[in-house]
């Protein structure tokens, strides 16, 4: 195998397959990092066998070339090394070679280094994906699905399915939705000309949290293949295969109330501003817990006291507050977590008593649902 290739194209393709490879793995050869040449380009790939990833270089890409001097080969190299001597390398351009016995030279201006490598022959097949279950989504678009429930799946393996985000297809519309059971995080878009049902299934957040940071944030199309018990996405250059996790998803619609006692309507920012000054006390709690209290002339009180150290209080002015008055007590960190991820300068927050879950959602966007739990504070 040999080839030459732009070192800029190799590092950021190395980046990207490099969320898949874990030194913790039982399969000695997956501490690597598959190379493979062909005519058409370079293909990188990696995998932890909960997530593979494969980045791919093409020889040439609209009249630039990447690759060349191509002889065909693949070989994995100790991942540990490469990426360092990759981003290190003097020249803009990389030869990598290497011989019938796996030892792999790389080249840049000055500079050679000889690694040891390994057939690419005993690297584990990765699935191929066959399946009528595809659909299409903008990159940015499902970026921003992932970021706005991604952070509530529970970070406890006592209930491994909640780890997870449920993502489904019913009605032409896209949901996903994570829980850790103290809150919920929920959105959903519409599917253009779609007939496809796709009934519950659940991808693990760490998946989706690796493959957030390869997406680009911008209109390019990734295609989502589904089989029964792996999920792949899978862009020009990139495909990113993920198990999903076995086990039914708790029905999460009937958590949500549907009607409410208390409804405020806030400036977003300025909530988050005084929740995260009153958490400043709470931080020594396990909770964070921070207590709103609604006021006359439209006012909201948010405070908190940790008995060690004082208290906080502030007043804030809300657009507008209905119906009964509300003294409510819940986690600041759920509540900051929720806020940030709505990118809207007003929200709405529906409460339905001190002890009940309560719902934030943008003002004028019911697409995104935030529910919290509140804490029982004596």
């Amino acid at each position: 195998m040999k080839f030459i290739v732009q070192r800029q194209h190799l590092i950021s393709g190395v980046q990207d397959v490099m969320k898949a490879i874990s030194s913790r793995t039982a399969i000695p050869i997956l501490t690597g990092m598959k190379i493979e040449a062909t005519p058409n380009g370079i293909t990188l790939t990696g995998s932890d066998s909960d997530i593979s990833i494969e980045s791919f270089i093409p020889a040439e890409e609209d009249g630039m070339v990447n690759v060349e001097q191509i002889e065909e080969g693949s070989v994995v190299l100790q991942a540990r090394y490469f990426p360092d001597i990759v981003r290190k390398l003097p020249e803009s351009t990389v030869e990598i070679e290497s011989d019938d016995h796996f030892n792999v030279t790389i080249k840049s201006g000055k500079a050679e280094f000889n690694l040891n490598g390994q057939d690419a022959n005993e690297y584990p097949q990765l699935p191929i994906l066959e399946t009528d279950s595809s659909f299409e989504i903008q990159s940015d678009l499902l970026k921003n699905m992932i970021k706005q429930t991604v952070f509530a799946v529970s970070a406890m393996e006592t209930r491994p399915i909640l780890t997870g985000v449920n993502i489904k297809i019913e009605n032409d519309s896209l949901h996903f939705t994570a829980t850790d059971s103290h809150r919920l995080a929920s959105r959903r878009i519409p599917l253009e000309d779609i007939n496809l049902n796709l009934s519950s299934i659940v991808v693990p957040g760490k998946s989706l949290n690796e493959l957030n940071k390869i997406l680009d944030d911008n209109e390019e199309r990734v295609e989502i293949s589904v089989t029964n018990n792996q999920i792949l996405f899978r862009t020009k250059h990139l495909h990113f295969l993920s198990r999903l996790l076995d086990g039914n998803y708790p029905e999460t619609s009937r958590l949500i109330p549907d009607q409410s006692q208390t409804v405020l309507q806030v400036k977003t920012k300025e909530l988050i501003n005084t929740i995260d000054r009153a958490s400043l006390l709470a931080r020594e709690e396990r909770n964070n817990v921070v207590k709103l209290t609604t006021k006359d002339n439209q006012l909201l009180q948010i405070t908190s006291n940790s008995p060690e150290i004082g208290q906080v209080a502030e007043e804030l002015f809300a657009q507008s507050i209905e119906g009964e008055d509300l003294k409510i007590s819940f986690s600041s960190k759920y509540m900051l977590d929720a806020l940030k991820v709505i990118d809207k300068d007003e929200i709405i927050i529906k409460f339905t008593g001190a002890m009940r879950p309560f719902i934030i959602q943008p003002t004028d966007d019911d697409s995104i649902l935030q529910l919290i739990l509140p804490v029982r504070t004596y």
